[in-house]
């Protein structure tokens, strides 16, 4: 893994979190949809769960799943602004921490840092160059 593809595992952890939530949305909605039938026909003496206990079982799941997500990715982070601090120039921090850190996309670094985005590239690249590889590359 070179240093690129370590600094973008937060935006990637990120969007999966995002998905969880929108899934747990999801699940939020179907629960709600679930009505009882009721009819005059005998039931089925073997237990069976209902569509609600399945989806709230799936949101707890889901849920904790989240959370330990959140703590890798709060972990992830602590360890990428130390790195990104060790770099001397202060351009450069300032653009890693906006594309690795606040996961805007390149148009809008540059009109935060009032560049044309063909410098952002360049100054990206010097910017990679000048990160100190992290213990878990190498």
């Amino acid at each position: 893994m070179n240093v690129k593809e370590y600094l973008k595992q937060a935006y990637r952890l990120d969007q999966r979190i995002n998905s969880k939530i929108e899934q747990i949305a999801s699940l939020n909605e179907l629960a709600t949809k679930c009505t009882s039938t009721i009819t005059g026909m005998p039931h089925n003496p073997s237990p069976t769960t209902s569509k609600m206990a399945d989806a709230v079982d799936k949101i707890i799941d889901l849920q904790n799943e989240i959370n330990r997500d959140i703590d890798r990715l709060v972990d992830l982070k602590r360890d990428m602004v130390r790195i990104i601090k060790a770099v001397d120039n202060t351009e450069c921090q300032t653009l890693l921490e906006l594309r690795y850190l606040c996961f805007k996309t390149w148009e809008q670094i540059a009109v935060d840092m009032g560049y044309t985005t063909r410098n952002i590239h360049m100054l990206h690249k010097k910017a990679l160059e000048s990160v100190s590889a992290p213990e878990t590359l190498h």
